[in-house]
């Protein structure tokens, strides 16, 4: 066999399986996975499996399990040439794109996938993706390297850079996207990789290892018309949050109340970082363009770019937990580190 991988099951509903005496939903055993799935068989890869216990349910993510999957796959990084996660779809996003950050020197990919239907339900969407996830974990080139050494997603025939992506459907089969990003792959009746968008590593990078120190002391505040002094004071006055993230209009724009910029500027005094990212789907903040946006800039609000809140806010809560000081936190923030921000973004 020329490739290994491991999969690694964390919980979610593609691991599923009816008991045939309760008729309940329960997590068939990963062990006896080609049984299941006849068709990994075919390609002649070594595929291992690990099971987390207990299973997570996605909705109670929290950084801990983050730290545990990268302590998983760091234990048994040098033992295969691919992972596939499998996650639960709610929070997949916000996992992908902290490993993406957590990861150094990564030089083989790290697929999440999971399904909307349980693997052991007829019709189920779990089959296609996990087959499809790893073939691509196993994938090399001519020159014995993976064609995709990144952090990614793949759902529904696509594969996402991780720390691109956004779950944008409850109940479609196609229920992610990368709005701002090109796919990395296509699996159709060939798998066709979008070679000149995957991050290539360096030749003399380092071996791999992993960051784990998250910091938990960052909000989120998604603004609306009409919203009170006292819900954006809730958020920018509290003394236990050191970075907020910042829903704003269009291209990065918010109120001009004397109310909101006074609590904006107070909260940057204090040295809370705070990142502006878009509430729109596709397209970037530019603070250049209207007075609104140059009046944040001027009081310190940092531009997020393109990126998807889900990134905007693993991304601080990384950067914060890695206690630099607060100007190269700021400086970072702003800066590309794994592909999750496009660098013409002001």
């Amino acid at each position: 066999m020329d490739s290994s991988v491991l999969i690694i099951y964390t919980g979610g509903t593609i691991g599923m399986k009816t008991n045939p005496e309760t008729g309940a939903l329960a997590p068939f055993n990963f062990d006896q996975i080609e049984a299941e799935v006849p068709e990994l068989k075919t390609f002649g890869i070594k595929i291992d499996t690990l099971t987390f216990s207990p299973l997570i349910d996605s909705s109670n993510i929290t950084p801990a399990e983050w730290v545990r999957m990268a302590d998983t796959i760091k234990e048994h990084y040098d033992a295969y040439d691919g992972f596939v996660v499998l996650h639960g779809t709610d929070t997949m996003s916000y996992s992908a794109s902290a490993l993406s950050f957590m990861v150094q020197n990564l030089d083989k990919p790290i697929i999440f996938t999971g399904s909307q239907i349980p693997i052991g339900v007829p019709r189920t969407d779990g089959k296609e993706n996990l087959i499809t996830s790893v073939e691509i974990a196993a994938a090399k080139g001519a020159d014995g390297r993976a064609l995709v050494p990144e952090v990614c997603v793949c759902f529904e025939n696509n594969l996402l850079r991780g720390n691109r992506t956004s779950k944008f459907s409850a109940d479609h089969f196609n229920a992610f996207r990368s709005y701002n990003y090109p796919p990395l792959a296509v699996a159709g009746i060939d798998i066709k990789y979008n070679y000149p968008y995957i991050a290539r590593p360096h030749e003399s990078m380092p071996p791999f290892d992993i960051s784990a120190s998250f910091s938990s002391e960052v909000a989120s505040l998604r603004l609306f018309p009409g919203i009170s002094r006292s819900t954006v004071a809730g958020v920018l006055s509290n003394t236990e949050v050191r970075g907020v993230v910042i829903e704003t209009f269009g291209s990065g724009n918010a109120p001009m109340h004397g109310w909101f910029l006074e609590l904006i500027g107070q909260a940057i005094g204090r040295g809370v970082i705070i990142l502006n990212v878009t509430q729109c789907l596709t397209g970037s903040v530019n603070m250049e363009i209207y007075d609104t946006g140059k009046a944040l800039k001027s009081l310190g609000v940092i531009s997020g770019g393109d990126m998807t809140i889900e990134t905007a806010i693993t991304k601080m809560m990384y950067l914060i937990g890695q206690k630099l000081p607060h100007e190269e936190t700021a400086r970072l923030l702003a800066t590309p580190l794994r592909g999750e921000l496009t660098v013409t973004s002001v």
